[in-house]
């Protein structure tokens, strides 16, 4: 299970909590190329990588390929397990000058581009890239081949275009097509709309995956590696976790996002996740908000341990996750 490259989410925080609950694989927050070969500072920052968060992959994207060679050779210094090139992320800074998935519009270069990094550089280089730019546009099954042929070590496919962004479902059919390509022998890794471990068991039933990627809906919730684990292992869900352990997870993080970015930011940028971790509780809105407006830190761990001692001895439930999945449990 790979925990996928998000900017401001795939930061070392959250991924010392993601590997705690059984990540097999993740992420840097993807780095502009540009900013690299510039030393930009935050650019720079983002290359700290740890011992404990290995196997890892620093992500780089760009426009221009001779800046995304230098830039590659920049990130092989770090010694990450791999250097992956994002040719997938849609956003307009990015796609719209060309980078990212805007590099679907020129999948020649693409190639080109690939190659010449993978000639560069001697840590395994993967891709991570979407279907195609829009719909009358879906190249993965034409570019796979040829991606592979440069010599990367695995390809990642999240099941939309460009166009789409991360609107509608994921659609896995191509990634299925790809997948049982038989001159494909690369490792495919699948993206996208991967929710819960009854989805997740599914895609990998439904078209043969190496391997899937979680995106958003790690966001506030680590655990959701453990999940898809045990799910897969045992075939049935895993008992939810009390609010003792996620209160006692959710100030562990803010001591990590504290230490890593400062008493200021380290409190700003867990509010995605903090809400999240509380998900299911009746009543919560009055103290979600506080959790979601409170600057000090101190006051935080204070609203945590209210959480804890009002809610004690509540007991979460999957029964939302089952009924939003009845169907695909009898398709299982």
């Amino acid at each position: 299970m790979f925990f996928a490259p998000m900017e401001d989410v795939s930061d070392p925080p959250f991924r010392y909590m993601c590997k705690e609950f059984g990540a097999d694989f993740m992420y840097t927050e993807f780095i502009a190329a540009e900013g690299l070969i510039r030393d930009a500072k935050k650019s720079l920052k983002k290359l700290d990588i740890y011992d404990y968060e290995r196997p890892i992959a620093i992500q780089i994207f760009g426009h221009n390929i001779d800046s995304m060679v230098e830039a590659a050779k920049v990130v092989a210094e770090v010694k990450p397990d791999i250097i992956d090139l994002n040719f997938g992320c849609p956003v307009k800074k990015v796609a719209g000058k060309g980078a990212g998935a805007g590099m679907l519009r020129e999948p020649d270069k693409m190639i080109e581009m690939t190659a010449a990094i993978v000639k560069a550089v001697n840590i395994p280089v993967t891709v991570k890239t979407r279907l195609g730019w829009d719909d009358d546009s879906k190249i993965i099954t034409d570019i796979a081949e040829p991606l592979q042929d440069t010599g990367i070590a695995a390809l990642t496919i999240h099941g939309r275009t460009r166009a789409q962004f991360y609107r509608g479902e994921a659609d896995w059919t191509l990634i299925g097509e790809v997948k049982q390509n038989p001159k494909i022998h690369i490792p495919i890794i699948g993206n996208g709309d991967i929710k819960d471990p009854i989805t997740a068991k599914q895609r990998f039933d439904e078209t043969g995956v190496d391997a899937i990627m979680i995106g958003r809906a790690v966001i506030g919730r680590p655990w959701i590696f453990k999940e898809v684990r045990h799910y897969l292992d045992h075939g049935e869900l895993m008992k939810p976790l009390t609010i003792d352990e996620r209160v006692d997870m959710a100030k562990l993080h803010l001591e990590k996002s504290i230490e890593w970015k400062g008493d200021v930011y380290g409190v700003l940028e867990m509010r995605q996740h903090l809400s999240n971790y509380f998900k299911g509780l009746p009543n919560f809105k009055p103290r979600r908000l506080k959790l979601l407006t409170t600057p000090e830190a101190e006051n935080v761990v204070s609203q945590l341990e209210d959480i804890r001692q009002v809610y004690a001895g509540f007991e979460f439930d999957n029964k939302d996750l089952i009924d939003n999945n009845c169907s695909k449990l009898e398709n299982l």
